[in-house]
């Protein structure tokens, strides 16, 4: 589902693409975005590479939503040009609702893929969250395309599933190891190819209802 956050519309560019730029530095999330944009939208939205010279943006937002905003019209400010970006969590059941908003750092600021997924697994068992019903989840994923006239257009994905009890799988980044979306045949996203995952995934969700969007408001 899209909106439109502050009234923003897409600018109009003629015949031409519509062109934005990737907010992610994260090359992991980068590949999955541009695979989805152009399944969805084919030649229509052009994502550039974000610019090696823009620096990292703090995520000091306390939701996901603002979070995606503040990457979002960083890239808008230090390029001038329109903006792609988007902030996901994972909510674990078990655990109230952690990582959460954290899970990009749920082990420390210069965790790696792997200590978040040590921290969570076992987060997991010192509650002692056991079976299916115990380790429900779910990944939210909230995606924005930022205009320099201030206005912004959201979606947003959720997909709900069960934290594995270990790895599985050698595909994705993240948590797809431990991940078991409902409707995945039992896999982790890590057992899936990037066509079968972002087919069902939190973000291919919120980023084929971006781009839908962004094309009817053109």
């Amino acid at each position: 589902m899209t909106g439109a956050g502050n009234g923003g519309r897409p600018p109009s560019s003629g015949a031409g693409p519509l062109t934005l730029v990737l907010a992610t530095a994260n090359a992991d999330k980068a590949r999955e975005i541009v695979a989805i944009v152009a399944d969805t939208a084919g030649d229509a939205i052009e994502l550039r590479p974000r610019p090696a010279h823009v620096p990292d943006v703090d995520e000091t937002g306390d939701t996901l939503e603002e979070n995606a905003r503040l990457k979002g019209y960083a890239l808008v400010h230090a390029t001038g040009l329109a903006a792609i970006a988007d902030d996901t969590g994972l909510e674990v059941d078990a655990l109230q609702g952690a990582p959460g908003v954290y899970s990009a750092r749920y082990a420390g600021e210069k965790a790696s893929y792997a200590d978040n997924v040590d921290k969570l697994l076992s987060e997991l068992a010192a509650v002692g969250a056991t079976g299916s019903d115990g380790r429900r989840a779910r990944f939210r994923t909230v995606a924005v395309a930022c205009f320099p006239d201030g206005g912004d257009i959201l979606a947003h994905g959720v997909v709900e599933g069960v934290i594995a009890d270990q790895r599985r799988g050698r595909g994705g980044f993240g948590y797809d190891p431990v991940f078991i979306p409902d409707g995945g045949d039992g896999r982790t996203y890590a057992e899936m190819t990037l066509g079968e995952k972002s087919a069902l995934s939190h973000r291919g969700k919120a980023f084929r209802a971006l781009a839908t969007g962004l094309l009817s408001g053109r």
